[in-house]
This record gives structure tokens, C-alpha cells and sequence, in this order.
């Protein structure tokens, strides 16, 4: 009895075919860029410079949220952030001058604060042309004056 074509193509393929998933880099693909090398730098210093201040901010300064003076301990020192006084990340003095500690829920306050300020909502007076023209104490000069 012979077995039909169709079975014998169908075993042959299952072997053959290749399995789904990505391809091999061609040679010489997984090479690093420049490009990539910079990016990977840059995170790193980033990195290094975040962990660098947080843990001198811990040393120099004691584990209190300068706001709401909640005190924390090795348990939740997670929950203590470190704050830049001017907002400027890149601003790590090594005396720690820059750096107050908040718990989060101060940072964010702040945070927000900051932003809401900087979007105009405590811009202080918006235009002063249109400020008032009215003079209430114009004539306390003369009504203060000894009626003689």
C-alpha cells in the first residue's frame, strides 16, 4: 500500500520549517552606535549623580520632612525624598545648601505649588494699567484740618 503524497509533504515541512520569533542580527548589527554610547553614558552619570546627593542629603541632614516634621526610621526612609530649594536638578552643592527633605506627600506639594505658580495661577496682579483710579483718603488732609 503506498502512502499518500500528501502526508509524506506534510511530515517533511514540519521539520523544516522555522520556528516564529526575530531573526538573527545580520554580522556586524549589534554593534554599539556612538549614539548609543553617549545615551548609555549620560544615563549613567545621571544615575550615579542621583544617588550620589540622596544618600550625602541623608548623611548631612536628619531623616525629618522639613514640612509637616514627620520623623521617619530605617523602615520607611523610602518614603523621604530629597527636595532641590531652586528647582534645579542639576544643582548639587556638596555642603547640601540646595537640599531640603520632604516625605512625599510635602514633595508633591511643593511640586504642584511650583508648577501652578509658574503656569500663572499666583502670578500676583495681572495688569496694573488697569488698576483703580479711586482715591478715598484724596480730602482727609482738609477734613483733618482744625475748624476755625
Amino acid at each position: 500500500m503506498r502512502v499518500p503524497a500528501s502526508f509524506r509533504f506534510k511530515r517533511n515541512t514540519e521539520s523544516v520549517m522555522a520556528k516564529p520569533g526575530p531573526r538573527p542580527p545580520a554580522s556586524g548589527a549589534n554593534k554599539p552606535s556612538s549614539l548609543d554610547k553617549i545615551v548609555a553614558k549620560a544615563r549613567a552619570d545621571q544615575d550615579e549623580r542621583l544617588r550620589g546627593y540622596r544618600e550625602l542629603s541623608l548623611k548631612l541632614h536628619p531623616w525629618i520632612c522639613g514640612r509637616c516634621r514627620r520623623e521617619f526610621t530605617r523602615e520607611n526612609l523610602h518614603l523621604l525624598t530629597v527636595h532641590h530649594k531652586d528647582h534645579n536638578h542639576d544643582n548639587n552643592p556638596l555642603d547640601g545648601s540646595n537640599w531640603e527633605n520632604l516625605c512625599i506627600y510635602c514633595h508633591d506639594n511643593e511640586h504642584s505649588r511650583y508648577l501652578d505658580h509658574s503656569a500663572g495661577a499666583g502670578a500676583g496682579p495681572a495688569d496694573t494699567a488697569a488698576a483703580t483710579t479711586q482715591k478715598p483718603f484724596a480730602n482727609l488732609k482738609d477734613l483733618l484740618k482744625p475748624k476755625s
